[in-house]
């Protein structure tokens, strides 16, 4: 009886996932799932202990959907990527698999990975099937010239054109395959109760039911409320969206029905919550058609040659959240203990720490991943390098956040401040956003002073960037 194998990685759900929808399409072959765990590898790509919790519990509750599909989900533990091959050898030989599904992953070191078990998989004349699936459109815009898209505007025209003439439907679940005739027990890991787990639910279930309450309570106001940190403005489907347990697809089908089915021209909350779901197309987009993003080089290729500073003290007090500015303070503060920030504090942090302080954004980039439930190469490198003015589409590098102006403007009570900075609960005013030496002195004494001066920040940042032009 012929086998079929769906590999499972940053997909994990039965529902609208396009290789399983397709691997699934015929009962009449036994079809097993696969998901290797590879835990030295995450290391090397600074997977956050959280966010590898997060994967490793959705992969326990994969295994019970699609067990109600008739398909058993092997666990395979190795270091790394190269040993992937190996695992393949060892399971054609066990089930004689003559086809495996696979959605693509783009980075390059997921490349490499996947085309050495292409080749692995010639030896048994048994084929790789990809199939595009993190993004809501296939990576194959082009501009008139056929080149990649580098800058949003256009490719978000292109995106809204192609998307009106494809119409891309969800995807189904698969049909009930026929029982295999045996699996092999393999025994997933153990995970112990954590904090993250009821902020996140675990389950497709419990994602679905966040995204109908974001688009019944809270999607018509996005626009209104997004940037307010102290308020829950925002969807907070990105962990779930990283792990791929639920599909952008699916977000915005939703929030299609939300705004009466228009794409564009809908209720301004709705419209601003599609734009930013394709910002995440485009930089997935980017990440496929220009390796290097994802090689710990900047886009710009100029860029290289700015001098940041390799000050330890300044960038250990950012990752602290001690650096005195109390905006940046208190979205570090929220990073490390919750595992998550806040989209605009995010832009806020990165240009502090690539501007003002003038420290390489690569080392910001790491410190996230490192820390984010929700980290994803492509959302994370897109962001800090247009924070940095290094990326596509990147701000011009005059274009500075004021952390100060930022906060009054976005935290005008100091609410969210006082939520993860303790130390300046007695504060009111406006000295919450910058405390005086008075304030700090007489309110706030075990508060550090600023490690810059926003001002003399400002025009180190201009002289190193206008020396490269």
């Amino acid at each position: 009886m012929p086998n079929k194998l769906m590999w499972f990685r940053q997909d994990l759900r039965v529902a609208d996932n396009t290789a399983l929808s397709i691997a699934g399409e015929d009962p009449s072959a036994s079809l097993y799932g696969l998901f290797i765990a590879t835990p030295a590898q995450w290391r090397i790509h600074d997977m956050a202990p959280v966010r590898e919790d997060f994967t490793l519990r959705h992969v326990q509750t994969l295994r019970e959907s699609l067990a109600e599909f008739n398909i058993p989900l092997l666990y395979m533990e190795v270091k790394t990527f190269d040993d992937i091959p190996e695992v393949f050898n060892r399971l054609m030989e066990q089930h004689q698999f003559t086809h495996v599904y696979a959605n693509h992953e783009y980075g390059w070191n997921e490349k490499k990975r996947d085309r050495a078990v292409i080749d692995t998989l010639e030896e048994y004349a048994c084929d790789l099937h990809l199939f595009h699936d993190q993004t809501m459109l296939a990576p194959s815009l082009k501009t008139q010239t056929g080149k990649p898209y580098t800058v949003f505007t256009p490719f978000k025209k292109s995106w809204l054109s192609e998307w009106r003439s494809l119409r891309p439907n969800i995807g189904g679940k698969p049909i009930k395959q026929k029982p295999p005739d045996e699996v092999a027990s393999m025994t997933l890991p153990i995970m112990s109760s954590t904090d993250h787990a009821a902020r996140w639910p675990i389950g497709e279930q419990a994602a679905t039911e966040f995204l109908q309450r974001f688009c019944l309570e809270r999607i018509e106001d996005y626009k209104d409320y997004r940037d307010i940190p102290s308020v829950d403005g925002t969807s907070s489907l990105s962990p779930w969206l990283a792990a791929g347990v639920i599909s952008a697809r699916q977000c915005l089908n939703a929030a299609l029905e939300a705004n009466n089915g228009r794409l564009t021209g809908g209720l301004p909350g709705i419209d601003t919550w599609i734009s930013e779901l394709i910002w995440r197309d485009f930089y997935i987009h980017i990440l496929d058609s220009f390796p290097q993003v994802s090689r710990n080089q900047p886009f710009k290729e100029k860029t290289k040659a700015i001098v940041w500073r390799d000050n330890d003290a300044d960038f250990n007090a950012w990752c602290e959240g001690k650096t005195g500015i109390p905006i940046v303070d208190a979205a570090m503060r929220q990073l490390n203990q919750t595992g998550w920030m806040h989209n605009r504090l995010r832009m806020i942090v990165a240009m502090f720490l690539s501007k003002q302080l003038l420290i390489d954004w690569r080392r910001g980039e790491q410190y996230f991943m490192q820390r984010l439930i929700d980290g994803n190469l492509a959302s994370n490198n897109g962001g800090w390098q247009w924070a940095a003015s290094t990326g596509t589409d990147a701000v011009p590098y005059f274009r500075i956040f004021n952390p100060v102006t930022q906060s009054q403007r976005f935290d005008p009570r100091g609410e969210f401040i006082k939520q993860y900075v303790p130390e300046l609960t007695g504060i009111t005013g406006k000295d919450i956003h910058l405390p005086s030496p008075v304030t700090r002195a007489a309110q706030a004494p075990d508060y550090p002073a600023p490690i810059v001066d926003l001002k003399y920040g400002r025009e180190r940042a201009l002289s190193a960037f206008a020396s490269i032009r």
